[in-house]
């Protein structure tokens, strides 16, 4: 059974947006924390590190999103649509993050403020980010399994 090379990028740019949010958030910036000590340098290079996850799940979305355009494909449809969904919402979460909280936790460092507010909304969004591309994925690789063999 050989998936459409469209079907495939799409899944690979799933993947690598669910893998990549998995690795940088539940592994490398807590260890970062963990073993650089000062919490004023973890925090600038996880920052750093945030920022170009967000580069990175927009280029996979993007890419996913243009893989799904297709409107003339009925058998692309039904999975298209609700993975979409996701993708547009995944999206939104990781430049929300990007340009809105991200702004805030550094004013709040710089000014004085409620990090611990700002740092639990962005946590909770990127949270949010991690399970739309991993229900995307998920729906993606679901579409895989029941994918009709070619006539």
């Amino acid at each position: 059974m050989r998936l459409p090379l469209r079907q495939s990028l799409a899944m690979m740019a799933a993947a690598l947006w669910w893998g990549s949010l998995t690795g940088l958030g539940f592994v490398v910036v807590p260890l970062l924390f963990k073993h650089l000590g000062n919490p004023a340098t973890a925090g600038a290079m996880a920052a750093k590190l945030f920022t170009a996850q967000t580069w990175l799940s927009v280029a996979c979305a993007m890419s996913m999103l243009l893989a799904f355009n297709k409107k003339d494909d009925p058998t692309l449809a039904p999975y298209a649509a609700t993975a979409m969904k996701f993708i547009v919402a995944g999206l939104l979460l990781a430049l929300l993050v990007e340009f809105g909280v991200a702004p805030r936790i550094v004013s709040v460092r710089a000014e004085g403020g409620n990090l611990r507010l700002w740092h639990g909304l962005g946590s909770a969004m990127y949270f949010g980010q991690w399970l739309c591309a991993g229900f995307t994925l998920w729906r993606l690789a679901r579409r895989s399994r029941s994918f009709p063999p070619p006539a």
